[in-house]
């Protein structure tokens, strides 16, 4: 799934193109699969909870168009949470011709329930048992043409990551719409669903003969990583370690990237907008190159170091490691009024804070949600991240930016856990809604998964980027080139600065970093553009010209109120979606407001009493 999900666009029902939706519990590859199918680049990660809206797309399947419908993962078609909801509404409101459900072959026993109830609500399916691999190494020996006489549909073993048994099963996929062509396609019959009593032993009988398991699991890869990563003293600073070493990779490889792009900036600018905005008015190119183009430069230079952020959590995401976080902070999210999963989604979080709030419809309780919701915004989202590579680089030495960038990764979590903590307490937040994890085996991700979960992050982030970064800079330019004649702190935006100093000084910001700020409001992405333009200077010169007027202590200032102050309009758009009040949506811009002013106000005056500057 995309970071901000697409609005999906749904063929009518009596539409002649077959309709085939994607149903399994979380954490089975379902995406995965779908991505296979389609070509597409839906979210992908190894824990569960990851799609939690609707994908779709148009693909030739046997010389026809199909659609297909990428449904949250869920562990029940009868259950309440969100997105079970919205899978139960979907197969209400839209007729599907075939369904295809998705079983971790590795877990049968505990997804074998899937099936049953798709076929007790009377839609045409077939089976795919992913995951084939991880089950023969774990000695598990299954029988698809037995299971299938069982089930009365398809059922067959592949691999959606690797392909194995792909193409099989699509030609069954294929075959099984040519059996209902001219049928119309079916809705699903709940009504069956709730008058049958699902049973252990109906899923025992289901599997028998057809399933065999090892008398003894072999021990594998993950029993022995798991002896340390699991580790109840090793295991939490391991994981911070492995952060840690995130952030040096990020910073020493992708740091460098900026000034390649900055030379390919610069010369365009100097050999292609200059001569050509010269022969028009004075103000076209002061507005072209300082109103848009510096931004959307300097916003240029941070997408390698983006992508490779992307692509380092890619692989610690897609690899398991992220669950066994989860598993770790549960019973200290517990003593806070939260669990594993706020955490799973405050990591989410990193990416772009949209889906993490979206991934809250995986709890069932709302008070758990709107606390989860209420601290997600408080993670290092990548335009975040760009803004703190950019201060930093300029103010601290390359030695200690590394160490500076990972402590606000740090305070990212201490401050989301301090606020839990404090409104914990209120009703309004309690729950006690119990915690179910499943820890999959640990996977290597492969180059394609990588590829595409980075590409589909940066695609998201210059989709913002562009949409955000020069309508932001574009009146960054009008407030600091208005009144005509007027200077610096006379201009309008200069008098807005101004305005604000009395509160934004004892947290060390000066007018122009203020003015940035404001802006950062549409989008963070856009405090960096608007840097530039507020400056009238490219990338360099910014970073070169905040080197000398701004103090260590007032940059780390500044970065620690970027971190937790208001949210993107994307963010604040999608927590009033996903919480449906506006009473909750302005709470939590109210205390996100603050907060950071109060945090950073604590930092700088104890850093002013200690000595530093």
């Amino acid at each position: 799934m995309d970071c901000c999900a697409p609005e999906v666009k749904l063929a009518p029902t009596d539409n002649k193109i077959p309709r085939v939706a994607l149903i399994g519990q979380p954490n089975t590859g379902k995406s995965m699969l779908y991505n296979r199918i389609t070509g597409a680049s839906a979210y992908v990660g190894n824990w569960p909870g990851i799609t939690v809206s609707l994908s779709n797309a148009r693909v030739k399947l046997g010389g026809r168009e199909v659609e297909f419908v990428d449904l949250p993962g869920i562990y029940d078609l009868e259950g309440f949470s969100d997105d079970e909801t919205v899978v139960a509404n979907f197969l209400k409101a839209y007729p599907v011709d075939l369904v295809i459900v998705v079983v971790n072959a590795s877990q049968i026993d505990r997804q074998i329930l899937m099936p049953l109830q798709v076929r007790l609500l009377g839609l045409p399916a077939v089976v795919m048992l992913n995951m084939a691999d991880e089950a023969r190494k774990a000695g598990i020996e299954i029988d698809p043409a037995a299971l299938s006489a069982r089930l009365g549909v398809p059922v067959h073993l592949i691999s959606a990551k690797y392909g194995h048994g792909f193409a099989d099963a699509m030609v069954s996929v294929s075959a099984a719409l040519d059996g209902r062509a001219g049928t119309k396609p079916v809705f699903a019959n709940y009504e069956s669903l709730r008058g049958t009593l699902m049973t252990e032993e109906t899923l025992a009988e289901t599997l028998h003969g057809a399933v065999a398991y090892p008398h003894e699991p072999p021990k594998t890869i993950t029993d022995r990583l798991d002896r340390w990563l699991l580790h109840p003293i090793l295991g939490l600073p391991i994981f911070f370690a492995v952060m840690l070493g995130v952030f040096y990779i990020v910073w020493s490889i992708g740091l460098p990237s900026q000034d390649w792009v900055g030379a390919v900036t610069d010369w365009i600018q100097s050999s292609i907008l200059e001569p050509v905005l010269s022969l028009g008015p004075s103000w076209l190119q002061n507005f072209v190159i300082n109103g848009i183009w510096l931004g959307v430069a300097t916003v240029a230079s941070f997408v390698p170091l983006i992508m490779l952020f992307f692509f380092c959590m890619a692989v610690v995401e897609d690899s398991g490691y992220l669950s066994r976080a989860a598993y770790l902070m549960d019973t200290w999210m517990r003593r806070l009024g939260l669990d594993g999963r706020a955490f799973v989604m405050q990591m989410m979080g990193f990416g772009c804070n949209v889906p993490a709030l979206m991934g809250t419809r995986v709890m069932r309780s709302r008070p758990l949600r709107l606390l989860s919701m209420l601290i997600i915004p408080f993670s290092l989202c990548s335009a975040r991240l760009a803004v703190f590579v950019f201060i930093i680089s300029a103010v601290f030495s390359p030695v200690q930016g590394p160490l500076v960038l990972f402590s606000l990764y740090v305070i990212s979590f201490v401050a989301a856990f301090l606020a839990a903590a404090i409104f914990s307490r209120s009703k309004q937040f309690k729950s006690t809604e119990p915690f179910v994890l499943e820890l999959p085996p640990y996977r290597v991700p492969t180059l394609r998964q990588v590829w595409l979960r980075g590409f589909g992050e940066l695609r998201e982030f210059l989709h913002r980027a562009t949409s955000f970064i020069i309508l932001g800079t574009m009146g960054v330019w009008f407030l600091t080139n208005f009144p005509v004649d007027a200077e610096g702190l006379d201009t309008w935006g200069g008098q807005i600065g101004r305005f604000l100093q009395p509160v934004m000084a004892p947290i060390g910001i000066d007018p122009y970093l203020t003015l940035a700020l404001i802006f950062g409001f549409i989008a963070k992405e856009v405090v960096i553009g608007s840097l530039a333009t507020i400056y009238a200077m490219s990338a360099g010169l910014v970073a070169q010209h905040i080197a000398t007027t701004v103090s260590p202590a007032a940059a780390y200032s500044f970065c620690l109120f970027c971190l937790l102050y208001t949210p993107c309009l994307t963010t604040v758009a999608t927590a009033k979606a996903e919480s449906r009040s506006w009473g909750f949506m302005f709470f939590s811009l109210a205390i996100s407001l603050v907060y950071a002013w109060l945090v950073a106000f604590v930092f700088y005056q104890s850093a002013l009493l200690l000595g530093f500057k």
